[in-house]
C-alpha cells in the first residue's frame, strides 16, 4: 500500500530541520496559521541572522540571537534555537573566530529550515 505524505521524507526520525508536529500543535491544527507562521520565518530568519553578522556590540549580538533563538523555538526549529542559545550565551565577548564560527553555524541550519519549509510549502 503507498503512503502519501505532504512533507518532504528523511531518512531517519527527527532528522528534518522543523518539527512539523510541534508547530501543528502550536498553530493548534490550523494550516492556513501554519503557512503564514512559516512563511514570516524563512522571510524574518535571514534579517535576524544578518543582524547577528553585523552586531558590533554585545547589546546588538544579544539581541540578535535572543530574537533568532525565540522565533526558532516558537516554529520548531530546534536546531537553530539551540545554536542561537548557544550564541547567546557565549555573548558577544567570545573570541570573534568563535563569533563567526556560531554565525556560519547558524547560517547553515537556518539554510536547511528555510529549504525544507519551501519544499513543505510547495507539497501543500
Amino acid at each position: 500500500m503507498a503512503v502519501t505524505t505532504t512533507t518532504p521524507a528523511y531518512p531517519r526520525t527527527g532528522e528534518a530541520p522543523l518539527d512539523l508536529a510541534y508547530l501543528s500543535r502550536f498553530t493548534l491544527g490550523n494550516h492556513e496559521l501554519e503557512q503564514e507562521v512559516l512563511e514570516l520565518f524563512s522571510a524574518q530568519a535571514p534579517l535576524y541572522l544578518e543582524r547577528l553578522a553585523a552586531a558590533e556590540c554585545p547589546k546588538s549580538w544579544g539581541q540578535a540571537a535572543h530574537t533568532l533563538k525565540g522565533s526558532a523555538l516558537a516554529v520548531g526549529a530546534n536546531e537553530v534555537g539551540r545554536l542561537a542559545l548557544a550564541a547567546e550565551q557565549e555573548g558577544f565577548a567570545a573570541e570573534p573566530e568563535r563569533r563567526r564560527r556560531r554565525v556560519q553555524e547558524l547560517e547553515a541550519a537556518v539554510d536547511r529550515v528555510v529549504t525544507f519549509i519551501a519544499e513543505v510549502l510547495a507539497a501543500r
